[in-house]
């Protein structure tokens, strides 16, 4: 299916650099005490949840965020098998891709981990990737965040706001972040730089041991420094990762240290992730649409791929990205025949059948998919959509508003039932969940907007009008406690 999102916003450089700079690269080992509870204090759980859900509207708000089922599902089920094999896990995980070049991930408060496009397009396997979330896992279970709050305790109101404000910046500019970070009094000293220090060597430890424990090669995170260390070795302009995660020759050699601690195994890489990474190639890259045809074509010809499939994938998305979709179809269909239950290829036979309006079709592949899979992001997604696209949206309704009791932070389902509520002309539930997608966006006088509209059109459901005035008071008290972060 495609669909994706960009939005800008003013409201992110207000909140944006608490996030990157708490999130430095480090870890110590799995036996060390629980030292996230030293910053009960300053910063307890509760509101950790409170300011990453702000954090997260922002975000949406103006970062390109993606919402691509199939990559998102990939990302989420990869970053929890790592989850499940972390220590110290007190709030649920929301793992998400920014359409971003950069190579760049960062944490924040309430389990955000965010991921930029970039690093898919530069690691060579998929421990290279779980060895940077696992590491930005830590951050989160370690409360590195929270914990430098803690030590500004001594500090001024002000200053603490300061910090928040400024660490925030980074995600969003990380120059900006780093020239705001500069100007507050507390993180200008030597003993914040150590201490920040001290999480970046935490974080790496514990994530490499995240990362074995999962089943990934604990070579992954050495190999992937080492890579980013010789290609930005002579650049004036590192990316972003590396302003945020500092990368000095200790580290790599302090990686390879602990790798070698591990028993040596064979790690196979895996194919989904190869396909993500041909997938945003193709999509979400700044490849032009030749260049993309021709690195897949080239990898074909001189057999440099690691699986021939992703290769053909990669080949097959960049045909339909330059409208030859017979070709397209033609490379899919073999690859069905060989993996019929692969997501990837499913979601991009839908994208063909609906492009040449072969809805039937489409729908059967999918409901008998759905029998096979309920609960999948990508099934329930690429369903609802060509119900509606087919003239049937009462069929999409229930189908996304499962999808929305399941991952109430996807966007994605609230566009498309938005959509399907048009098409069945419910004009007062439209607006209704405009509303809802909105408020996600921190816009919540937008959101506002709409539900004063849907209360005009609700005046013969008392029920209805007892809903929408709760949302109203709660997206009133929501809009000024987001307003008193900045």
């Amino acid at each position: 299916m495609i669909k994706h999102t960009s939005k800008k916003s003013l409201l992110a450089g207000a909140l944006s650099f608490v996030l990157s700079a708490a999130a430095p690269l480090a870890f110590a080992n799995n036996d060390l005490p629980d030292l996230g509870t030293a910053a009960v204090n300053t910063f307890s759980l509760e509101k950790e949840t409170t300011y990453g859900d702000a954090y997260m509207r922002v975000i949406r708000s103006s970062a390109p965020m993606l919402n691509d089922p199939v990559l998102n599902q990939y990302l989420t089920e990869l970053g929890n098998k790592l989850v499940a094999h972390a220590t110290g896990v007190k709030t649920p995980f929301y793992f998400f891709l920014l359409r971003n070049d950069e190579i760049n991930a960062f944490a924040f408060f309430g389990g955000h981990v965010g991921v930029h496009t970039g690093l898919f397009l530069n690691a060579d396997n998929e421990s290279q990737i779980a060895s940077v979330l696992g590491h930005e896992i830590t951050h989160v279970t370690q409360r590195h965040l929270a914990r430098s709050l803690e030590a500004q305790d001594k500090s001024s109101t002000a200053t603490i706001a300061g910090m928040l404000g400024a660490i925030l910046l980074t995600i969003a500019s990380p120059q900006a972040g780093m020239a705001a970070l500069a100007t507050t009094q507390a993180l200008a000293t030597q003993s914040k730089i150590n201490f920040t220090r001290l999480h970046e060597k935490e974080a790496d430890r514990i994530g490499m041991q995240i990362l074995v424990d999962a089943g990934f090669d604990p070579n992954g995170a050495a190999d992937f420094f080492a890579k980013l260390a010789s290609r930005y070795r002579f650049t004036s302009k590192p990316p972003q990762m590396l302003l945020t995660h500092p990368l000095p020759e200790s580290r790599i050699t302090d990686a390879r240290n602990r790798a070698a601690q591990y028993p040596h195994r064979y790690v196979p890489d895996n194919i989904d992730f190869q396909l993500a990474k041909a997938r945003i190639q193709v999509r979400f890259s700044s490849y032009s649409e030749e260049a993309a045809l021709g690195l897949f074509e080239q990898q074909l010809q001189k057999k440099t791929y690691t699986f021939k499939s992703a290769a053909l994938y990669g080949k097959a998305l960049s045909l339909f990205r330059a409208k030859r979709f017979d070709e397209a179809e033609a490379i899919i269909d073999n690859l069905i025949a060989k993996d019929g239950n692969n997501l990837f290829y499913i979601d991009t036979k839908t994208d063909l059948l609906v492009q040449r309006k072969d809805t039937d079709t489409a729908i059967k592949m999918l409901e008998e998919q759905r029998a096979l899979k309920p609960s999948s992001q990508v099934i329930n997604t690429n369903l609802a959509h060509v119900y509606i696209e087919s003239g049937k949206p009462l069929m999409a309704i229930p189908l996304l508003e499962e999808l929305i009791f399941l991952d109430k932070q996807n966007q994605l389902p609230f566009f498309l039932l938005s959509d399907a509520y048009k098409k069945t002309g419910n004009k007062a539930m439209e607006h209704f969940v405009k509303a809802e997608s909105m408020a996600l966006s921190a816009d919540y006088k937008g959101a506002i907007d709409q539900l004063n509209f849907a209360y005009k059109l609700s005046e013969e459901n008392p029920l209805q009008l007892a809903r929408i005035e709760a949302r109203i008071r709660q997206f009133k008290q929501a809009k000024s406690s987001i307003e008193a972060l900045q």
